[in-house]
């Protein structure tokens, strides 16, 4: 699709959904969910029950700030990724402070009094998260294109107008950056 012929049709929904149009929100919602969900899920690092929340209060903030969207500055599925980012930050700070206040009332590290595999794994895949929503939005986006969306280094230097060294570059700071953030939360 020409980004004219975008910017045409979003306008054409938003101005649809702003005058009650439960259709216009249902062709946006099924054209966006799957590719909202697969980012989140990702940045989730795949902890489902995290990714569903994201993704219910993502669209829950969109539905109400449906106005503010405008299709000259961007698509729609990269206005709702932008909301769905900084619901992950919060839900991630939420989890810290949480997780800062059961450790500090219960005196003991919950993973060692546990032993348990899965609640390895899955503090494991959270740590993940959190080390991803700590990166700059250049690291996530571009490891988000390698590893989530699969694409080459020539693929993703064609999309963002760089050279493949400029992506391999790109790729090897934000892997460092990545594991520099996960140590941390380790």
């Amino acid at each position: 699709m020409q980004p004219s012929d975008r910017v045409r049709r979003e306008r054409g929904l938003r101005g649809a959904v702003l005058a009650g149009d439960e259709q216009a929100w249902r062709a946006w919602y099924e054209e966006h969910f799957a590719n909202l969900y697969a980012y989140v899920q990702w940045r989730c690092a795949g902890l489902r029950d995290h990714a569903d929340e994201v993704v219910q209060e993502t669209w829950l903030i969109a539905v109400r700030r449906i106005r503010s969207f405008d299709p000259d500055r961007g698509a729609f599925g990269g206005w709702l990724r932008g909301i769905a980012a900084m619901v992950l930050s919060n839900h991630f700070r939420r989890e810290n402070r949480r997780r800062s206040h059961n450790q500090s009332l219960d005196g003991v590290d919950a993973k060692a009094s546990a032993g348990n595999a899965e609640l390895e794994q899955q503090e494991r895949a959270e740590r993940v998260a959190r080390s991803l929503s700590a990166l700059p939005k250049r690291y996530e986006a571009v490891l988000r294109a390698k590893y989530l969306d699969g694409q080459s280094v020539v693929e993703i230097a064609d999309s963002r107008g760089e050279t493949p060294k400029t992506i391999e570059s790109l790729l090897t700071r934000a892997r460092q950056a990545f594991r520099e953030v996960y140590l941390e939360l380790e």
